[in-house]
């Protein structure tokens, strides 16, 4: 009985050692293969996504205003950028109307700029003043690049009841490329005068001796003032990629249909 009982449990082990043999050559199942093309499709697609994650922050690194960098490695500043950028996408802003009007008036702004020794990244201050209109604002300011009188007339402007040169271009970008290069005089950073060209130079001093800062994005400025570089910023990037940005060309539109972008993007602006 012994003896019988011994052979049974010895047959057992061989079967079992036999089925896991069995087991371990048997190809992958079907129901095996597909979890394993889905894994494999995961760790494509997170790859993917990680190539994306990474172009992404080495094309957020690359931006800068003048030259000058922005310090992105400043949560809040890189915040205040991407939020700035979203709202200068196409989705937000239809753009058709300011890239046509900047391949109109560039080529006309871009050497009087080279001529003055200013950077090429203010040609963006009249799209961001004035969306490259002439017309004047409730403050008074007026023309494409937004000159309040007496600033005007100090840079050379005629503006009188008979003539209003500010809505000249020529003669207003001139003024305006001798006041940035008064104002870099002072301050010694494009940046800076980015900033004082929006908020004035006598607040921005006040600002930058009472905060003791020497930095833009540093400063505690007026709501408009503080996101000011950030839309030059956004601007400069939806003009020259627009296709990184949702930008679609225009087909078959209408003067009405560009009229109504122009008056719907300086409203948001």
């Amino acid at each position: 009985m012994i003896k019988k009982h011994m052979f049974t449990c010895a047959l057992a082990v061989v079967m079992l050692i036999g089925s896991k043999l069995f087991i371990s050559s048997t190809p992958i199942s079907e129901k095996d293969e597909i979890i394993a093309q889905i894994d494999a499709e995961e760790f494509v697609e997170r790859h993917r996504e990680a190539i994306e994650v990474e172009k992404r922050a080495a094309y957020l690194s690359s931006l800068n205003f003048a030259n000058e960098a922005v310090p992105l490695e400043h949560k809040e500043v890189a915040k205040r950028l991407k939020r700035n950028l979203d709202k200068f996408s196409y989705s937000n802003l239809h753009t058709h109307k300011l890239h046509r009007l900047s391949k109109q008036w560039f080529p006309v702004i871009e050497p009087i700029l080279a001529k003055h020794g200013i950077p090429e990244d203010f040609k963006y201050v009249p799209l961001v003043e004035s969306g490259l209109r002439s017309g004047t604002s409730h403050k008074g300011a007026s023309g494409y690049w937004q000159f309040m009188p007496a600033t005007a007339r100090a840079f050379g402007l005629r503006v009188d009841n008979d003539v209003d040169e500010r809505q000249n271009i020529v003669k207003s970008t001139e003024a305006a490329a001798k006041y940035i290069k008064t104002l870099y005089r002072m301050f010694d950073d494009w940046t800076l005068v980015a900033a004082a060209y929006n908020v004035g130079e006598g607040n921005l001093l006040r600002s930058l001796k009472t905060q003791r800062k020497d930095n833009y994005y540093q400063l505690s400025l007026n709501p408009e003032t503080r996101v000011y570089v950030y839309k030059l910023i956004s601007m400069k990037e939806i003009i020259e990629h627009p296709e990184l940005y949702g930008y679609r060309p225009a087909s078959g539109r209408g003067m009405l249909a560009d009229n109504l972008d122009d008056s719907d993007t300086n409203s948001r602006l």
